[in-house]
């Protein structure tokens, strides 16, 4: 199974190891693009403040992360299972999976999408930063397409052989979309919320309660032992858990199944 997360904006204030080491990063075949983001938006950074907010999407009231730009080769890092927070994070927990007995299959099966660093491990120490993949970084482009470019071929033998949970937004999507053999053990995870209304059932796609249902599924799975190997497998796993889901396979060849998770409106 491999579990694929966006990161959150939210992060920790700062780190308490090491400054950032490139080379001890999991997925070692993207280095050379972390390497080149990382370049590229040090120059931006470089550039008076209101011009970088501008490229990078940020308002005045964020200009202290420009500065947290400027220093990403020096700050003290820390593992992206601390780094992240906010409410998919809250609900994932993953320090608490590291440090139990579900550390290997966590460490094994979780990627974070990153615009600055592609994907990380929860075990890869890093420094707080602020991109995102939906910023288009000069001289790079837009970074969806460009990680893209640079992630398909790693990550497509990475899953090889492997469920893929995605449970990623939109933008960060864009950085991978599984092949179609990859496709076929994939599935995308939507939450719904369900309302009964004069007796009618009427269902939602939810936006915020989705990202911190998608942080509790993916930690009863790890917390459970759980690694289920087909999207039939994960959706039995998952009603075994105590959830309402509904799984629905692809119309087309080419494209992943989708989970519906069910949850009271």
């Amino acid at each position: 199974m491999l579990i694929l997360l966006p990161p959150s904006e939210g992060k920790a204030a700062s780190g308490g190891g090491p400054p950032l080491d490139l080379a001890a990063l999991g997925l070692a075949e993207a280095n050379p693009a972390r390497k080149a983001v990382l370049a590229a938006l040090e120059e931006v950074c470089a550039r008076p403040p209101e011009e970088a907010r501008a490229v990078l999407g940020l308002t005045p009231g964020q200009a202290t992360a420009v500065e947290r730009n400027r220093r990403l080769r020096t700050a003290p890092a820390l593992p992206a299972a601390e780094l992240y927070t906010g409410v998919l994070y809250d609900a994932l927990r993953l320090p608490e999976l590291l440090a139990g007995g579900s550390a290997a299959l966590t460490a094994e099966s979780v990627l974070v999408f990153s615009g600055l660093w592609g994907v990380l491990e929860p075990t890869d120490a890093v420094p707080p930063y602020r991109l995102s993949m939906g910023v288009k970084l000069p001289p790079l482009g837009a970074l969806g397409a460009f990680w893209r470019a640079r992630l398909t071929d790693a990550l497509t033998k990475r899953a090889a052989g492997r469920l893929v949970v995605d449970c990623r937004s939109a933008a960060y999507a864009a950085a991978f979309r599984p092949d179609a053999a990859t496709a076929a053990r994939t599935a995308t995870v939507r939450v719904l919320s369900e309302t009964v209304v004069d007796g009618v059932v009427r269902r939602s796609v939810v936006s915020h309660m989705a990202k911190a249902t998608r942080g509790a599924i993916a930690h009863s799975l790890l917390a459970a032992g759980l690694s289920p190997a087909t999207p039939g497998e994960l959706a039995e796993a998952l009603t075994g858990l105590g959830r309402t889901v509904e799984l629905t396979p692809p119309t087309r060849g080419g494209r992943p199944y989708t989970l519906d998770v069910v949850v009271p409106g």
